[in-house]
């Protein structure tokens, strides 16, 4: 490969470091050409996997600022990009390495963090971050009608009192406006007590 060539290619893996989410490093070794293709295919566009030469994926890796890389370029590697949702992109990978044994998923980086095959395993069994996000919206919707339920309760206790409390006048015959005025009727008088003249 002329100077030239590998410069342009150094210069490819490293806008593709630069304008993903993360990355995840495989070996290959083993699958054919058109299992390369279906990968491609089932990670969608979510990542956008190449196979790379070590020597330059570590010059890219060292130009964008990632450190311990090195270990993971060993035999043939390819690398997906990723460039939608990260879980879906460790998903699709994990589900075809299991259909295809031959895939090895060697680690990857994540925000500038090196992670192992373990890690990326992990990160594949999270939910996707519509599945986080539709929980969230329902746990939030759930403490807002909990809230409005609470806020509404001592008004519609209030309701219900004074609904009783005109019942219960209405029931003993009292004036409801001799009772908002103050007055609660004439005292009755004790069975003992007589009136002396």
């Amino acid at each position: 490969m002329a100077r030239a060539d590998k410069q342009a290619a150094v210069a490819d893996i490293v806008e593709s470091f630069n304008g993903s989410a993360g990355a995840v490093l495989t070996e290959y070794r083993g699958l054919t050409v058109k299992q390369l293709q279906d990968l491609r295919r089932s990670l969608g566009e979510n990542a956008n996997y190449a196979v790379v030469k070590n020597t330059l994926a570590k010059i890219a890796a060292n130009e964008v600022g990632i450190s311990g890389f090195d270990d993971l370029l060993t035999g043939p590697t390819a690398i997906a990009f990723i460039n939608g949702d990260v879980v879906e992109a460790a998903k699709g990978l994990r589900d075809f390495a299991k259909a295809n044994p031959t895939l090895v998923i060697k680690g990857g980086v994540l925000d500038g963090n090196i992670l192992d095959a373990k890690e990326i395993a992990k990160l594949a069994d999270l939910e996707s971050r519509e599945v986080l996000l539709g929980k969230l919206a329902g746990a939030m919707l759930a403490s807002l009608s909990q809230a409005v339920y609470l806020l509404n309760a001592p008004l519609s206790q209030a309701a219900r009192l004074a609904g009783a409390l005109q019942a219960k006048l209405e029931e003993s015959g009292q004036d409801s406006a001799e009772i908002l005025a103050g007055g609660a009727g004439a005292p009755a008088a004790a069975e003992g007590d007589t009136a002396e003249a």
